[in-house]
């Protein structure tokens, strides 16, 4: 899961994480704010009906009965889909030049449904991509599909793993065709906006933490507005941008690979998919590698997990300052994590109040100093940064926060993933509608946890006044025919706590968990730790794995 945008005078995204980190709000009028949400209905004290009319209740039970056939039709509609897909497979061929994937990787497309209840209505696209395994045919073990997260996350630069000769991944490149894509909704798949580009990256944005009553309301309105340039803008493809619909995507695109299994690597929010795919089709899959694990329990999809994730940016973000403290030598913040700490406070302070550059301010630091938190690879970058600042280096930090109004299509793929982020969360589960419960909840974690309990509230504050059906989350759990599947988790991980591995592998049986004890970066099986990377190669490779779960020493911090 990711979180980076934040949202102000214009919806914009910052500087951000991974697919990750951010801010929105929605509008008070006098009546308060518009509730789009499902209205709830309580099994007691209802009218009784006039005489020879009819009355109607929606109980509990009418609603499992109508999601489990809405799940029917889809699953008909899903494997209807897959055949159409299997006979006419993929026209491969160069990838479209500002697509920027050299030789030999090559591009094509999947047509799924839009809707998996008719499948033979409306049809969107979805890009793929793939370069061929780099053994011999004997080693050929079929594709690897990845998903890096998200929601909102392009798989598309997976192949260039192979391009790039990245040794962590070469023995597994021998064995499979690595194959990426953009899902529904986002970049060369048919996709869909919120917001002009060019105004969603405006900075600087407001301050995320309110100072008064008056700063809720300007938050809240902006957040239902750009709820509400969703549904204008994208409101077509919006009941549809579910992560059940893109399992059932993935499903076509296995089919249309010419794969009777899938074989499938998934990140951060890339790991929901893969559970939620693994309960939809058990059957189909061969091997499932999922990394930094979002906790499928449907009581935590998605505005618990989103509390839960401030919980833990905190304690990563407090791991990131010692570090700073003890490498004080290179960077001059502070000998100990409080004298460091002072140093974030005073930043913040100041930016507050006077933008650096005119438009790097608190919510643009946010967007920097959360890759920190995120990624061990950042410390050194995001340190170097704020040491050249305090030494009197504004620049760089302008460099490094404020977006690029010159790169057009960069803020146009901002804006598009974070509409898609936007537009799964909102439709995949039911938020709640009531802005004292999201202000009561906040408020108290903003006490312990202020680095980002608000940037985060404001972000997915647009759910609160979603203008489409919000659907019930599937819930995960083994089906007949799914194989052992591995997971990879760090203890400290902020964007996905460590507690949604531990649930995940209670719920897919006979999965084994690779736990990286003290470490905290967010994906780690693209970091260089053998006892990790050791594990999910031979499972690959092999689908060995070891008898009882493993807990790995952490990677090396990073040296200044």
């Amino acid at each position: 899961m990711r979180r980076t945008a934040l949202f102000g005078s214009a919806c914009t995204l910052l500087a951000g994480t991974l697919i990750a980190g951010a801010t929105a709000a929605p509008a008070a009028t006098a009546s308060g704010p518009r509730h789009s949400g499902p209205t709830a209905h309580s099994s007691s004290a209802h009218s009784s009906p006039s005489p020879g009319a009819t009355a109607h209740v929606t109980t509990a039970h009418d609603t499992a009965a109508h999601d489990t056939a809405a799940s029917a039709a889809a699953a008909l509609g899903a494997a209807i889909a897959a055949q159409r897909a299997a006979r006419k497979g993929i026209d491969w061929q160069d990838c479209p030049a500002d697509w920027a994937f050299e030789k030999p990787i090559q591009c094509g497309s999947v047509s799924v449904p839009l809707d998996y209840a008719r499948p033979y209505g409306r049809q969107i696209t979805i890009a793929v991509d793939r370069i061929a395994n780099t053994g011999t045919k004997t080693e050929r073990q079929g594709a690897l599909v990845y998903n890096p997260g998200g929601p909102g996350g392009s798989g598309m630069a997976f192949p260039r793993r192979v391009i790039t000769k990245n040794a962590i991944w070469a023995d597994a490149a021998k064995a499979y065709d690595f194959v990426g894509f953009d899902p529904r909704g986002v970049g060369h798949s048919t996709p869909i906006s919120c917001v002009d580009p060019q105004e969603f990256v405006k900075a600087p944005k407001p301050d995320p933490v309110p100072g008064s009553e008056a700063d809720k309301r300007a938050q809240r309105k902006l957040a239902a507005e750009y709820a509400d340039g969703c549904e204008e803008r994208s409101g077509w493809m919006l009941p549809h941008m579910t992560t059940p619909n893109t399992a059932r995507d993935l499903d076509v695109i296995r089919a249309a690979l010419g794969e009777k299994k899938l074989n499938y690597v998934g990140v951060s929010y890339g790991t929901y998919l893969g559970a939620v795919y693994g309960t939809l089709f058990p059957a189909h899959v061969r091997r499932m590698v999922v990394d930094s694990v979002v906790n499928p329990s449907k009581e935590k999809i998605w505005y618990q997990a989103n509390l839960d994730q401030d919980v833990a940016f905190e304690g990563r973000f407090q791991d990131w300052q010692d570090w700073v403290a003890r490498n004080d030598a290179a960077f001059h913040l502070g000998k100990t994590p409080t004298a460091v700490r002072q140093q974030w406070d005073k930043l913040r302070a100041a930016t507050a109040g006077k933008p650096v550059g005119g438009v790097v301010g608190p919510a643009e630091l946010i967007g920097l100093f959360q890759s920190a938190a995120y990624y061990d690879s950042s410390w050194v970058p995001v340190a170097t940064v704020w040491s050249a600042y305090v030494a009197g280096d504004t620049q760089a930090l302008v460099d490094a926060a404020a977006p690029d109004m010159s790169d057009t299509k960069g803020n146009a793929s901002a804006e598009n993933s974070n509409a898609v982020y936007t537009a799964v969360e909102c439709t995949d589960a039911k938020w709640p509608t009531s802005w004292q419960k999201w202000d009561r909840d906040n408020t108290r974690l903003h006490q312990d946890h202020p680095f980002l309990t608000w940037a985060n509230a404001w972000m997915n504050l647009p759910c609160a006044t979603w203008g489409v059906k919000q659907q019930t989350p599937v819930e995960v759990k083994t089906g007949k025919g799914l194989p052992p599947v591995l997971i990879a988790q760090s203890t400290r991980d902020a964007a996905t706590p460590y507690a949604g591995a531990v649930e995940l592998h209670r719920r897919f049986q006979g999965s084994r968990l690779i736990t990286e004890q003290d470490a905290g970066s967010h994906g780690i099986t693209n970091l260089v730790n053998p006892c990790v990377n050791d594990r999910v190669k031979s499972y690959l490779l092999t689908g060995a794995l070891d008898r009882q779960d493993v807990t790995c020493a952490a990677h090396a911090t990073p040296k200044p």
